[in-house]
């Protein structure tokens, strides 16, 4: 059996997260960890994390093409071995991503991590590295470590969360990431003229994986593969798509702090929550009509253009409608301007924050996700484990976990559409909103959701199942 694992990451939650990749990070090594492996994650220590808990492991020096720089290794007293690479010229910034010499920062981090290996004489069996932050990695493990005895027989996987963020860069900058022009080509990094990091990580890991089967599939199309469709079909007997799983010691309507605690044998307290969101968000509380909720990012990939063209005939049915989340200002502006018209029932709260998703996942009916492509989804797990039923479209992930009810009302746990459009969506979200007065009809779909089954042991079972493979 695979013993060490090492995964490679931007984000791990609770230590620093912007979406689904901080979830993932923080809770499938540990549930590696409790299958019996020995698995630790490296993440960069950003300016935002907190420094008091930290021991200091080591430093040493990483060499570029031009200049050196110190990396420092911090540890944590945690459920596992997360290790910190410390370097305040590349890290100790206000945002985590978003400036021009990102491909510097995640080349040095890529580099730094295989350097800690020797110095803290770990050698891991496996390192699976997360989206292009970490792709250089496989490429540098590849091409300049295995001849060392220590690395030779460390096997890599790259793993996409979202092949939308591929990390593109111009090609001038080949020397600062210690890559001479060989690596400019079509068969290696070369991606319409300019150098993509995404592509390092396919073509140079042992094995891809991927989010949700459904996406492994559907990346391997043009309408998906944002350009590397063909790499993904090309290395398809290398790609496996695995579930993300959901940490349901963090997510538990039964034991958490802040919402009156329910479950699926006994749900009359969601209706508690339910009067305490409208008080909140100063509604009117109306347990016979649905909160509908939307928690996401303002984002193309989400569906909100798709909302707004429906949004006048959701809000003319009998029903109530939240929004929280964050992202592209346009977006954000547009839902608050529409607030205005609405105020009767519609309310857009521009914030990221656990806590309050959590009461609305709580308190909500059903769940809007109209996304225009998911790899996996991690919201309709979350929505589903507090009986709020998730109404969303028919792809990637949602595919693989949302049994929809005009499909199989025995086992329905929320609905799909097919066609990306308004009328799709409002024609879902209307058929669940009418379903909704039926009281034992829709008691059933909401104790089916809580029943469903999306924590990470059968998936973390599955990529101890792939490692063993390599």
């Amino acid at each position: 059996m695979t013993k060490k694992i090492l995964f490679a990451a931007s984000e791990m939650f609770p230590f620093v997260k912007t979406g689904g990749l901080g979830d993932v990070i923080g809770s499938l090594p540990i549930e590696l960890k409790n299958k019996g492996t020995d698995t630790r994650v490296i993440i960069p220590l950003y300016k935002n994390i907190s420094q008091n808990n930290l021991k200091y492991v080591t430093k040493f020096c990483v060499f570029d093409d031009w200049r050196s720089q110190w990396a420092q290794i911090y540890t944590i007293d945690y459920e596992i071995p997360v290790y910190f690479i410390k370097n305040d010229y590349y890290f100790a910034r206000d945002n985590i991503y978003g400036y021009s010499d990102d491909y510097e920062r995640f080349a040095f981090f890529s580099k730094a991590l295989l350097e800690l290996l020797t110095n803290i004489n770990f050698k891991p069996d496996i390192i699976n590295f997360n989206d292009w932050q970490t792709a250089l990695g496989c490429l540098y493990l590849k091409k300049f470590y295995l001849h060392n005895n220590f690395y030779k027989d460390i096997k890599s996987v790259f793993t996409i969360h979202n092949l939308q963020y591929q990390g593109i860069f111009s090609k001038d900058i080949l020397n600062q990431i210690l890559l001479g022009n060989e690596y400019f080509s079509i068969d290696s990094l070369e991606f319409y003229g300019n150098l993509n990091f995404m592509k390092v990580g396919l073509l140079y890991s042992d094995m891809i994986t991927t989010v949700s089967p459904t996406y492994a599939k559907e990346i391997q199309t043009r309408q998906y593969g944002y350009g590397l469709e063909g790499i993904l079909y090309n290395r398809r007997d290398k790609l496996e798509g695995i579930l993300n799983g959901l940490d349901y010691k963090k997510y538990n309507p039964k034991t958490d702090i802040g919402i009156f605690n329910f479950s699926e044998e006994d749900l009359a307290k969601k209706s508690l929550n339910k009067k305490e969101l409208c008080r909140e968000f100063n509604l009117d509380f109306k347990n016979d009509i649905p909160i509908v909720s939307v928690i996401s990012r303002f984002a193309d990939q989400k569906g909100f253009d798709i909302i707004h063209g429906a949004l006048k005939n959701i809000l003319d049915l009998d029903l109530q409608l939240i929004i929280v989340g964050t992202g592209d200002h346009g977006l954000e502006n547009l839902f608050l301007d529409e607030q205005k018209k609405f105020e009767n029932n519609l309310r857009v709260k521009i914030v990221f924050n656990e806590d309050l998703a959590k009461r609305v996942y709580a308190s909500s009916d059903i769940f809007l996700m109209p996304s225009k492509f998911e790899p996996c989804g991690l919201s309709q797990l979350i929505s589903m484990r507090y009986g709020t039923i998730p109404v969303a479209r028919k792809t990637g992930g949602l595919i693989d976990t949302i049994n929809d009810f005009f499909v199989d009302n025995e086992n329905a746990n929320g609905f799909l559409f097919e066609n990306y459009s308004s009328d799709s969506l409002f024609d879902a979200l209307k058929k669940a909103v009418d379903l909704y007065k039926n009281k034992s009809v829709w008691k059933k779909i909401v104790v089916n959701a809580m029943k469903s089954d999306f924590s990470w042991a059968s998936s973390a079972q599955k990529y101890i199942n792939l490692y063993e493979s390599l």
